[in-house]
């Protein structure tokens, strides 16, 4: 098994970049073609298989009662060949799909104005049309220079409404080559239209944010891309500036991104010994990441991670490594469970996905399909079943969004008089009223990095760093090949009885 030190400072070969993008650890290898299966047995199976193929395909080409498109059928029979296998994370990659893999993880850049967006499927229920909705503009950006607002609807780009296109055709406008002038039409609140130019530029993905809650640093991982590591190294930079003394690390709704960004993530916190191994079938593919003998964040520092069900991947590996090292206690619920490895291979500018492998934590447990538990479980309050009823008839009663657009900058009592006036109508649970209210709030502003006010797994977590039990809570925790192996007896005990 191969070892692999100094994973920080380490240049990787551009021919061996592992990757955990949108719930897949993968592993991209430029090659020109997949390797050959040795097995003769196999390699026989596989020529007769092969020439079935080779005789449908022509035969369609050639009778089928109308002309066809040759890429379409065989786009189609990749998607068929991956889709037998019943993996999830084995599957074939359109263009633009290999695109954004590019962009959004293995770059961490694209050429666009630096827009979130949304864009409903179909007409909203009030009858509106569908038009693009800015989510948010990204700080520093052309859409964030030109004062667009979270709630701005996009009606025209460059003079071609947006209600009749596709997600993927109004991203195909928005984004591109650089210094290219784009015209939208915005429409903001009831009446107001105004046209805007943006000039693309390089645009970076945000993948860290960064805030300070009194002496506690709040650092938040979106994502693991190729600026990850370094923006990370300089937002703690910052909390030593203004003497932090513990740190929430919040790797909630994290799908993943570069094995090398978790492996330098997690070289951060730990003084040397393992942070992740990668185990194959083929076992001189087997890889361990190994920490630096030294680290940014001292061992005196307190960490608490924060988990949940949309944490995955490489946010797996880095609260793995963490937990099973007993560098962080972590707050939440149990993460997504995703530990299997995969392989991504380009073929022209498409490609695919398969899996290969799996990772396995510190103390040697692979957590597919099971997930990671927390150190301490804090839930957010959930819809009963009645709860649900309510919470349909309020939506339709649209009376949450029509409050917030007519009082835009409401104060806290005024908020609080609405959200009784609602729960005497609607006698849903009061914090879930107040998440809703404040969720539609944040539709239109820029969100704060943090919200402390209604954040309840936020809120344990500097309860835990600043009530001075970290220490003692600390020494209760489990690795998790402890606490799969007190699963299975507590499994096997029940199957005996």
């Amino acid at each position: 098994m191969k070892t692999i030190h100094d994973p920080s400072g380490r240049k990787f070969s551009p021919t061996f970049l592992w990757l955990v993008p949108t719930f897949i650890l993968c592993g991209i290898f430029i090659i020109a073609s997949v390797p050959r299966v040795e097995a003769q047995g196999k390699e026989q199976d596989s020529h007769h298989y092969m020439n079935f193929l080779q005789t449908v395909f022509d035969f369609i080409q050639n009778h089928y009662v109308e002309e066809v498109d040759s890429k379409a059928i065989y786009e189609g029979a990749l998607k068929g060949m991956f889709g037998a296998l019943g993996d999830p994370y084995s599957v074939f990659l359109q263009e633009s799909e290999m695109a954004d893999l590019s962009e959004n993880v293995i770059q961490g850049t694209y050429g666009g104005v630096g827009l979130y967006i949304s864009k409903p499927v179909s007409e909203k229920p009030d009858g509106k049309p569908p038009y693009v909705e800015v989510a948010s503009p990204i700080e520093d950006t052309p859409g964030w220079r030109a004062g667009l607002k979270p709630g701005d609807l996009i009606k025209e780009i460059n003079g071609e409404s947006t209600d009749v296109l596709t997600m993927d055709e109004v991203l195909a406008r928005l984004k591109g080559p650089p210094g290219v002038e784009i015209k939208l039409l915005i429409h903001r609140g009831k009446n107001l239209e105004f046209p805007v130019s943006l000039v693309r530029e390089v645009i970076e993905v945000p993948t860290v944010k960064q805030a300070m809650i009194e002496d506690v640093a709040y650092l938040k991982l979106i994502s693991f891309n190729a600026l990850t590591v370094e923006r990370t190294r300089a937002a703690i930079e910052n909390f030593q500036t203004q003497g932090y003394k513990s740190l929430v690390l919040d790797l909630r709704n994290n799908y993943g991104g570069l094995l090398q960004s978790a492996v330098g993530i997690g070289d951060f916190f730990l003084d040397g010994g393992v942070i992740v191994s990668v185990k194959s079938r083929i076992p001189m593919e087997n890889t361990i990441f190994n920490a630096r003998r030294s680290t940014l964040v001292p061992a005196n520092i307190p960490v608490v991670v924060l988990i949940n069900r949309g944490s995955a991947s490489a946010s797996e590996i880095v609260a793995g490594a963490l937990k099973d090292r007993g560098r962080a206690y972590l707050v939440g619920e149990k993460s997504f469970g995703k530990g299997s490895v995969q392989q991504v291979y380009p073929l022209d500018k498409a490609g695919f996905k398969i899996t290969t492998a799996r990772y396995f934590t510190p103390s040697d447990v692979n957590i597919d399909k099971i997930g990671i538990p927390p150190d301490q479980e804090v839930l957010f309050p959930e819809f009963t079943d009645e709860d649900s009823e309510l919470f349909s008839a309020l939506i339709a009663a649209n009376k949450i969004p029509a409050f917030v657009e007519e009082n835009p900058e409401a104060a806290a009592d005024v908020v609080d008089r609405f959200i009784r006036e609602l729960y005497r109508e609607y006698p849903i649970d009061l914090s879930l009223l107040r998440r809703l209210v404040r969720d539609e709030q944040n539709r239109t502003v820029i969100v704060p990095v943090y919200d402390l006010e209604y954040d309840v797994q936020l809120q344990e977590a500097v309860k835990i760093l600043r009530g001075g039990t970290y220490n003692a809570l600390m020494r209760t925790t489990k690795t998790l090949k402890v606490l799969q192996e007190e699963a299975e007896k507590l499994e096997e005990n029940a199957l005996a009885s």
